[in-house]
């Protein structure tokens, strides 16, 4: 698989991811939802951290939310030089279409959230209890500060414990929770291919490798 099949799965990854982040953004306020069919909703929200929010500062105390929010950042940065000089190098040594692929998909989505997490910050003023302006004279924060917007919620589940269960009894429950981007997605999807076409990515018969270009 060429370099330029490669890169046309980057940009298209990124086109859809940043066009409807920028869609969110613009015409929704934050919190806003709206119900698509009972177990998905466009559900507007910032991630301030890494994976399910979390901040660099829940986990080291002493640093602080602007320090932890541009560690994160600088790290993905270095992230995603790596995960890029691994898809060029899959390409350069001919590696079969399902690894790169699935690199390709890795790289736009790290991409796209490196993009919100440099840009989104000076580019947009804030959501709170407003539709934010792109471009805006006042944005939210600065560079390397951005947040990164979520809207895909799939709440596939959602009800209350039975009174018989033992603790949880009368507790609402739901599946599944967390809300996520496109780009979030094309990670999810280039791992997926890894694991479960592990043998086709990372074939060990030569002649099972030219096959599988």
């Amino acid at each position: 698989m060429s370099l330029k099949k490669a890169s046309f799965i980057i940009v298209l990854v990124l086109l859809i991811d940043q066009i409807s982040k920028i869609y969110i953004k613009t015409h929704f306020v934050l919190g806003e939802h709206v119900e698509v069919f009972s177990w998905f909703k466009i559900l507007f929200i910032e991630n301030e951290g890494a994976a399910w929010g979390t901040k660099i500062s829940d986990i080291i105390p002493f640093i602080s939310d602007e320090a932890g929010k541009l560690f994160l950042t600088v790290f993905r940065l270095i992230a995603i030089c790596g995960i890029g000089y691994w898809l060029y190098d899959c390409v350069k040594k001919n590696s079969t279409r399902t690894l790169i692929v699935s690199v390709s998909l890795i790289f736009a989505g790290a991409l796209g959230n490196i993009i919100d997490s440099v840009f989104f910050g000076i580019i947009f003023n804030d959501s709170y209890g407003q539709v934010a302006t792109l471009f805006a004279d006042e944005p939210y924060g600065s560079l390397f500060h951005g947040k990164v917007v979520d809207m895909l919620h799939f709440p596939m589940i959602d009800t209350v414990w039975p009174e018989w269960v033992p603790v949880l009894g009368g507790r609402s429950f739901s599946f599944f929770d967390p809300v996520f981007n496109i780009a979030d997605s094309a990670i999810s999807v280039g791992v997926a291919i890894l694991i479960l076409f592990n043998k086709k990515a990372f074939p060990k018969d030569p002649g099972l490798l030219a096959q599988k270009r």
